[in-house]
């Protein structure tokens, strides 16, 4: 698919510089670089600023919101690599500060539209809900973003180790925890997960969950299991789920989606039924949406059908669908 990597989150080419994660030297004069800067992360939320909250907001290395204390899970800064220009990049999260007297009501919600402000951070500064913004920020901001979130995350779930339960130690610059205990490293996890448009003639297959705004659908998706290749796990989640076999499978492009820590292969697949069954436990209903009707949801006119969530690789992969620029 030639327009892959224009999928939000998609590859910026960012430099990670992975080699200088375990140089102690090279650490440290990254730190001290005079143009390097870090984001910040709030229970998931990254701080932004702008009239359209379309930035990112960066503090210096030696902003005192660093050395606050407010860090839970990820207690250290993680180095995510360079800019163009050579500056440095980190972020950290400050997930232990309380923001006494503001809104926190719908924080880690499906919907959250509440903003933060940090006191000790210029006006205007907010932490916002990444899948609010996502669409906002330039390809490098969204990038380093879903980095930021996806690694600070994995921290969170993964305070012990695996192997022998023990208390284990951010190393490698925040991309690896040890257990001195027994010796394991564990490493960031990022988990597959295939997401279909599935077409029969001119209609795609769409789905809904449980809790999801009223009259939202969306294509179908599931986790590949262990020994199963990309073309079997779309066929399988679309057969359980709806109850529809699929014939040629196709990838088509992949999306970084650090809700917590996914990797999306979106895939095109041919229909080989139309009959729907669902199973009332993966999914609360699946339609056939023709392309006339989708176009319809897209601008907002259809009366039933709201769209998938904008930034999302549902949403990207519709809008080509429509487009005709799937190839």
């Amino acid at each position: 698919m030639k327009r892959a990597e224009q999928v939000t989150f998609g590859g910026s080419g960012l430099n990670r510089a992975a080699h200088i994660r375990n140089d102690a030297v090279a650490l440290t004069e990254a730190r001290q670089h005079p143009q390097a800067a870090c984001i910040l992360l709030w229970r998931g939320k990254v701080m932004v600023h702008g009239d359209r909250l379309d930035k990112l907001s960066w503090v210096t290395m030696a902003h005192p919101i660093l050395k606050a204390g407010y860090q839970t899970a990820a207690e250290e800064i993680i180095f995510l690599g360079f800019e163009d220009d050579g500056a440095p990049s980190f972020a950290l999260d400050i997930s232990g500060w309380e923001p006494v007297g503001q809104d926190i009501s719908t924080v880690g919600g499906f919907v959250d539209r509440t903003e933060q402000q940090h006191p000790d951070c210029a006006p205007g500064h907010v932490f916002a809900e990444l899948r609010r913004i996502m669409t906002r920020l330039s390809p490098r901001d969204a990038e380093l973003a879903a980095t930021a979130k996806a690694v600070i995350g994995w921290h969170e779930t993964h305070q012990f180790c695996a192997r022998c339960g023990a208390p284990s130690e951010i190393v490698q610059a925040g991309w690896q925890r040890s257990c001195d205990a027994c010796g394991a490293q564990h490493f960031p996890r990022t988990d597959p997960v295939v997401i279909m448009l599935i077409t029969h003639g001119d209609s795609v297959l769409m789905g809904r969950s449980p809790g999801w705004p009223e009259g939202m659908y969306s294509l179908l998706a599931g986790f590949v299991e262990p020994g199963e290749t990309l073309e079997a796990a779309v066929r399988r989640e679309v057969m359980e789920e709806a109850g529809v076999k699929v014939g040629q499978v196709d990838y088509l492009s992949s999306q970084p989606w650090p809700f917590p820590s996914s990797l999306m292969f979106g895939c095109a697949g041919e229909a080989l039924s139309h009959e729907i069954e669902i199973d009332p436990i993966e999914i609360e209903d699946a339609i056939w949406v023709t392309r006339q009707d989708m176009m319809r949801a897209f601008a907002g006119e259809h009366p039933e059908i709201l769209p998938a969530r904008e930034g999302a690789i549902a949403h990207f992969l519709l809008e080509n669908w429509l487009a005709d620029t799937l190839d």
